[in-house]
C-alpha cells in the first residue's frame, strides 16, 4: 500500500496527517470496500473531535458526507496518537451515495469561488499553489470542463427571478440548502461560502445534476484563525462580504430558497443543533476518546495542549490564538444568536427525496416524495402525462406507507400506476399545499421524467443453491445445484434463444430450450454439467466458493444481461434469493425451490443466550433483517441516544424486518432488551 503525508498547512505540523492508499501499486485493490483512508491528526483541535462531530451532523442533516471515526494509530508498532479516520471522497464514494461513479468529480480548493470567468471551459482549469482550483479527479483523460462552465454560468448569470427554475436543472439544491445551513450553524468559515475552499462537486450521471459534497471540517465549532466571532455572525450574511460567493449570496437572493434555508435552520436548531441533543453526545464522545487523547505523545507538540486543555475544550475557550470557544460554549452561543437573527418560518411545503422503483415494462410503477412543512401538509399531488401526449392527470398521494419505502405518518407520500406493457416514459411533477394555503412544486418548472425500459424478459434469477446436498433431488434422484427463475409479469415469456451463464465473458454458455415460462411461474434449472439428463440441465456447475450467475438475451440483442448477480461462499443446503420475488434485493433465504422465497427463520445456530442478536446486511440501504429469538423490546437509537423512527415488523418467529423510512444515512445502534439485559449492535445506513 501507499503511505504519504496529507493536508495543506498541516504538513508542517509535528503531529502529521497521513493518506493510506490500497490501490497505489495494484489498481482497483480495496480494503473493506475502500481504496484510501485519510488519517487526520487534528493538531489544531484541543478536543480532537470537531471534524468527527461535523461529519456526524452532516449525515444527520441529510447531506452526502463521508463517514468518520476515531482510531488509535500505530506505525511500525509505535503509537502515533489519537486520529480521526475520514472516508475518502472519490469515485467509490460517489457510487455508494449516488449509484454511479462515471461522472466528473471536481475537488475545489482555494480560490474556488465559483465566479463566472467566461464561456470557455478551459478558463476554469487555472492553477493556484501548483494545482487546479477546480481539480477534476475522474475522467482526467477527457479533461472536459464543459459541465462545470455551464453550471457556473447558470449560477452567476441567471436573473434571480428565474434562478430556481434554471438552477434546479443543473444542481441538486435539496442537499445544497441543508449544507449551507450546516456551515452557518457549525461556524465552518473555511468552506466555500466564506473562504472559497474545501468542497467537491460531482456530476451525478443518473440525474444530470451536480451534487455538493463538503470537505475538511477541522476549522469549525469555534476554531478561528481570522479574528472573526463566528458564534454571532449573521446567518444570512455569512458569506465573505467583499468577494463573489454566488453559491451562497445569489441562492439566498431567491425568496424561495431563503424561505427553505430558514426552514432548514429552524428544523436543525430544534432537532439537532441544540444543547439537549448535542451535549450528551459530546460527553459520550469525550469519555470514549479521553484515555487515548491523554496518552497521545504527539498531541502536545504543536501548541502545548495538555490533558486539562482537552477536558476544558469541550466546555469553554482556551488561551490560544485560535480557540475562542469551547464546543458547548459555541453551540449555546451560535444557537441563541441564530434564534434572534432567524426570519419567521413561512415556507411552503419543502419537497425532497424523490424515489421510484426504477420500473421496466411489466412492473407496476411506484413513486414517492418527502413533504415537510412548519405547519401541517394538507395535500400532495402527483401530476403526469404518458409519452408526452394528452392532458395531464393528477392523482392524490398518501402518507400511508403503501408505496416504496414509506411508513405511515413519516412524511413520505406515495402513489402508483399499473405496469406498462412496453417501453415509454412519464413526464411528471409534484405539488403540495399546507394548511396555511402555501403551495410548492417540484420541479419548480418543467417536468421530471421516468423512463420505462423495455425489459428483454420480465424474468429474474429468483433463488440459487450452489451446494445442494439434501434439499431437493432432480429427476435422476441426484442432489445437484440449481437456479430458480421467476416470471414476475402477467404474460407468458418465451425463453428460447436466451442463455444462462456463470461467466460474463461467455454469455451464451448454455442455451435455454424452446419453452415458455408462464406468469408468476417458478422454473428450476439444474446446474450439474450433465446435459444428457434433460433439457433443463446445464453444461456447467455452480461454484460453492461463490461466483456470478446471469440470464442473457439473444445475439440480435447483443447478449444483453437480463438479470444476474454475484454471490459469495455458500454453506451446504443454503440458498440466496430475492425478497420480494423477482426484483427484491438478493439475500440469504430459506430454500424454497419452485416456490415463493421466504425469509430465514431457522435460528438454531444462535446460542442459548436470549440476548444474542444477528443483523444483516450491515451496512444496509433501507431494510435491516434482525434474527433474535427472544420476546422483548427492539429499538433503533441514534448517536445522541435518541430513539428514532423506522419500524420493526415481525416476519416470522425470531425474525424481524426494520424499515429505515425517514432516517438519514449514518450510524445507529440497534438495542435489544429483556428486563435489565441489553444487547447493542452498531449498524450503518448507507443508501445508494
Amino acid at each position: 500500500m501507499g503511505l504519504r503525508l496529507r493536508g495543506n498547512t498541516s504538513r508542517t505540523a509535528d503531529k502529521k496527517s497521513f493518506k493510506v492508499s490500497f490501490n497505489t501499486y495494484e489498481p482497483g485493490r480495496q480494503w473493506n470496500g475502500v481504496e484510501k483512508l485519510n488519517l487526520n491528526g487534528e493538531h489544531n483541535d484541543p478536543a480532537v473531535c470537531r471534524s468527527k462531530v461535523c461529519w456526524d451532523l452532516l449525515r444527520q442533516m441529510g447531506v452526502p458526507a463521508p463517514r468518520a471515526n476515531h482510531v488509535r494509530l500505530y506505525i511500525n508498532g509505535e503509537f502515533r496518537g489519537l486520529y480521526v479516520n475520514v472516508e475518502h471522497i472519490d469515485e467509490e464514494f460517489a457510487e455508494t451515495r449516488f449509484g454511479n461513479k462515471n461522472g466528473n468529480l471536481y475537488k475545489c480548493l482555494w480560490p474556488a469561488d465559483l465566479a463566472y470567468l467566461g464561456s470557455n471551459p478551459d478558463l476554469y482549469k487555472f492553477e493556484s499553489n501548483g494545482r487546479r482550483a477546480y481539480d477534476l479527479r475522474t475522467n482526467e483523460e477527457t479533461d472536459d470542463y464543459s459541465d462545470l462552465a455551464h453550471f457556473i454560468d447558470v449560477l452567476n448569470n441567471t436573473p434571480i427571478a428565474d434562478l430556481p427554475c434554471e438552477l434546479e436543472q443543473v444542481m441538486n439544491v435539496e442537499t445544497l440548502l441543508p449544507a449551507m445551513a450546516f456551515d452557518v450553524l457549525a461556524g465552518n468559515w473555511d468552506g466555500p461560502f466564506y473562504n472559497k475552499n474545501n468542497f467537491y462537486l460531482y456530476k451525478n450521471t443518473a440525474t444530470g445534476l451536480f451534487e455538493f459534497i463538503p470537505y475538511d471540517l477541522d476549522n469549525t465549532l469555534g476554531i478561528d484563525w481570522l479574528g472573526v466571532n463566528w458564534g454571532i455572525r449573521n446567518v444570512y450574511n455569512w458569506a465573505h462580504p467583499t468577494e463573489p460567493r454566488p453559491l451562497f449570496k445569489r441562492v439566498l437572493q431567491a425568496p424561495l430558497y431563503r424561505e427553505q434555508f430558514t426552514y432548514y435552520l429552524r428544523t436543525f436548531m430544534d432537532d439537532i443543533f441544540n444543547e439537549q441533543a448535542l451535549f450528551p453526545y459530546l460527553n459520550n464522545l469525550k469519555q470514549r476518546i479521553a484515555p487515548y487523547a491523554q496518552a497521545d505523545p504527539y498531541r502536545p507538540l504543536d501548541y502545548g495542549f495538555t490533558y486539562a486543555d482537552f477536558e476544558t475544550a469541550f466546555v469553554d475557550n482556551l488561551p490560544f490564538f485560535h480557540t475562542d470557544y469551547g464546543l458547548q460554549d459555541f453551540i449555546t452561543t451560535r444557537h441563541n444568536t441564530a434564534e434572534v437573527q432567524l426570519d419567521a418560518v413561512n415556507a411552503a411545503p419543502v419537497l425532497s427525496w424523490v424515489f421510484d422503483n426504477n420500473p421496466s415494462a411489466y412492473q407496476d410503477i411506484n413513486l414517492s416524495i418527502h413533504a415537510n412543512d412548519d405547519v401541517e401538509v394538507a395535500q400532495v399531488t402527483w401530476c403526469y402525462r404518458i409519452n408526452g401526449a394528452g392532458a395531464e392527470t393528477c392523482v392524490p398521494m398518501y402518507d400511508d406507507g403503501q408505496h416504496l419505502d414509506g411508513a405511515a405518518g413519516d412524511g413520505r407520500y406515495g402513489a402508483g400506476l399499473p405496469a406498462f406493457d412496453a417501453a415509454g416514459f412519464i413526464d411528471y411533477y409534484f405539488s403540495a399545499t399546507d394548511n396555511a394555503g402555501k403551495v410548492s412544486r417540484k420541479p419548480v418548472c418543467g417536468y421530471l421524467r421516468l423512463d420505462i425500459q423495455n425489459a428483454a424478459l420480465p424474468v429474474a434469477i429468483n433463488e440459487v443453491m450452489a451446494a445442494n446436498s439434501s434439499t431437493i433431488a432432480d429427476n435422476f434422484g441426484e442432489y445437484d445445484d440449481w437456479v430458480e427463475l421467476y416470471n414476475y409479469s402477467d404474460v407468458p415469456v418465451f425463453l428460447g434463444g436466451r442463455y444462462l451463464s456463470d461467466n460474463p465473458t461467455n454469455p451464451d454458455k448454455w442455451a435455454f430450450p424452446d419453452i415458455w415460462i408462464q406468469p408468476q411461474e417458478y422454473l428450476l434449472v439444474w446446474a450439474d454439467d450433465d446435459t444428457n439428463q434433460g433439457p433443463l440441465h446445464t453444461d456447467f456447475k455452480l461454484d460453492a466458493a461463490g461466483e456470478f450467475i446471469g440470464i442473457y438475451d439473444n445475439a440480435a440483442n447483443n447478449y444483453t444481461l437480463i438479470d444476474g448477480f454475484t454471490f459469495g461462499p455458500q454453506a451446504s443446503n443454503s440458498a440466496i434469493g430475492r425478497l420480494p420475488d423477482g426484483f427484491g434485493p438478493v439475500q440469504p433465504v430459506n430454500p424454497t425451490p419452485g416456490g415463493p422465497n421466504m425469509p430465514i427463520t431457522d435460528i438454531a445456530d444462535l446460542t442459548d443466550n436470549q440476548l444474542n442478536i444477528l443483523v444483516f446486511p450491515n451496512p444496509f440501504s433501507n431494510e435491516l433483517w434482525v434474527r433474535w429469538p427472544a420476546a422483548g423490546t427492539l429499538q433503533m437509537v441514534d448517536l445522541w441516544g435518541r430513539v428514532v423512527g423506522g419500524s420493526f415488523d415481525p416476519v416470522s418467529e425470531g425474525l424481524w424486518r426494520f424499515s429505515a423510512d425517514g432516517l438519514a444515512d449514518g450510524i445507529y445502534f440497534l438495542t435489544a432488551q429483556i428486563g435489565k439485559g441489553v444487547t447493542i449492535r452498531k449498524v450503518a445506513l448507507v443508501r445508494p
